[in-house]
């Protein structure tokens, strides 16, 4: 899954939250860990480390029940299943209903309800669930290491930005916020250029902040997540969403749990 872009839209209404939301992870176009960066920064590897990456990384999959809600309205609910490597995942919905992730195809089952949302669906919540563990992806740029505050609080902050061909946005930057303490991920901020200009999207920034840290085999895991307008000067402005996360479980690779139906629709 190639670190392109996360997230999310304007505050103001459901629908165009939907779309922004859905520009925002543009890992779509390749979901494979691809680790490539031949310098170490410091300032990421102790984010990484905290995150305990390694250990992460020596599992096949996880699994976790997530429900997502924005503007008041829930618009997920069920079951995530991802290989820790990014490759392949598995969306169960509250209504039986499923959507595969293999590398850049995804499948669904037949009438799936909201069928525009599917690719959406598939890999933009694995993505931030993923983010501690992609930092050092392929294109990724690293730079603007500084101590501030978010909304009062102290924190390290690093902006990321992307080399030139990387996915398909390559214009959008983020701000990683990390707790000065423990080194966890506290929020990530960005911008959306998918579809329009960079200067357009600089007006517009959103964030995700990351909270309820809770241990699974020694591996930090945010357990609530919400979702918010941002701007440097200000911090998080107004809350648009929210997500719960629970019940994690880390589970050998199989492939038949990975491999869709021969009747499921390919999106």
């Amino acid at each position: 899954m190639k670190t392109t872009t996360l997230f999310i839209a304007t505050v103001f209404g459901v629908a165009s939250l939907f779309t922004a939301c859905k520009e925002a992870p543009k890992q779509e176009q390749k979901t494979q860990n691809t680790q490539v960066q031949k310098t170490s920064i410091p300032e990421i590897d102790v984010i990484q480390n905290a995150h305990h990456k390694n250990h992460f990384l020596t599992k096949e999959a996880i699994q976790f029940d997530i429900t997502i809600s924005f503007g008041g309205n829930e618009i997920l609910k069920g079951n995530m299943l991802l290989t820790t490597d990014s490759s392949k995942g598995v969306i169960t919905l509250e209504d039986g209903s499923k959507i595969y992730t293999l590398d850049n195809k995804v499948y669904h089952t037949p009438n799936i309800k909201n069928e525009n949302r599917v690719r959406f669906n598939a890999y933009t919540w694995a993505y931030f669930f993923l983010l501690p563990y992609k930092l050092y992806d392929e294109g990724t740029k690293w730079d603007e290491f500084e101590k501030t505050t978010l909304n009062g609080e102290e924190k390290n902050s690093q902006r990321l930005t992307f080399t030139s061909g990387t996915g398909d946005a390559p214009d959008d930057w983020y701000y990683i916020y990390s707790d000065p303490k423990t080194n966890l991920i506290s929020a990530a901020a960005y911008i959306v250029t998918l579809g329009k200009t960079k200067e357009e999207a600089e007006q517009d920034p959103h964030a995700i902040k990351y909270g309820n840290y809770n241990l699974v085999d020694g591996i930090p895991f945010a357990t609530h997540w919400t979702y918010w307008g941002w701007n440097k000067k200000e911090g998080l402005t107004k809350q648009i969403g929210e997500a719960t996360l629970s019940n994690f479980q880390f589970i050998d690779f199989n492939k038949n749990l990975f491999t869709p139906p021969s009747n499921f629709i390919e999106k």
